[in-house]
């Protein structure tokens, strides 16, 4: 199928692939991150921020700003946690179908705002 530079494929249900796409990485991070059974200090802006963004995806074409700022306090909150990485993959995958992938970051800056403050 041929399609003019800047439009976006949409699926038999008219959403966006990419929307859908976030929506089931966010979701499947959000069932790992509740069934992870040990507490640790950030898990709760996690599950804000992972919150967020499936409301961000349910509204339509999500922000792409916001979704990296999104991205950045998961990844902040949860990075360390080995058994959540694929997951967390998945969702950094989904966001940057939205935009440029983030580049010349600090360490993998998901934002790509690095700044030297």
């Amino acid at each position: 199928m041929l399609r003019s530079v800047g439009q976006t494929q949409v699926t038999r249900s008219g959403e966006d692939p990419r929307v859908t796409e976030l929506r089931s990485a966010v979701s499947r991070l959000r069932r790992e991150l509740a069934g992870y059974p040990a507490e640790f200090a950030d898990r709760g802006i996690a599950e804000d921020e992972l919150a967020a963004m499936e409301a961000m995806a349910v509204s339509g074409v999500p922000e792409m700003r916001r979704l990296r700022r999104s991205l950045l306090l998961i990844v902040g909150s949860i990075g360390s946690v080995s058994a959540l990485a694929p997951g967390l993959t998945s969702v950094r995958n989904a966001v940057e179908l939205f935009g440029e992938p983030a580049t010349g970051g600090i360490h993998g800056d998901p934002t790509g705002d690095a700044r030297s403050d």
